[in-house]
């Protein structure tokens, strides 16, 4: 099952997958990530930094990066 961004968010948690689990919180916190360089709080590079760790360690693949 793959699921678009937007259904992922609005989605009872119950019926997503491990996957769809992993993608929708690496979207969150990506978006968080997104919001803190958006405001100013962190810089580009703290950004971008923190943004290839988060994919590191959740394994994300180049297709589930966009949301």
């Amino acid at each position: 099952m793959n699921k678009k961004p937007a259904d992922l968010m609005n989605a009872d948690w119950d019926s997503l997958s491990y996957e769809e689990k992993n993608r929708a919180l690496f979207l969150r916190q990506k978006r968080t990530l997104d919001l803190f360089l958006e405001k100013g709080a962190i810089s580009k590079a703290q950004h971008d930094k923190s943004l290839r760790d988060l994919i590191r360690k959740m394994g994300i693949g180049e297709k589930d990066r966009e949301g």
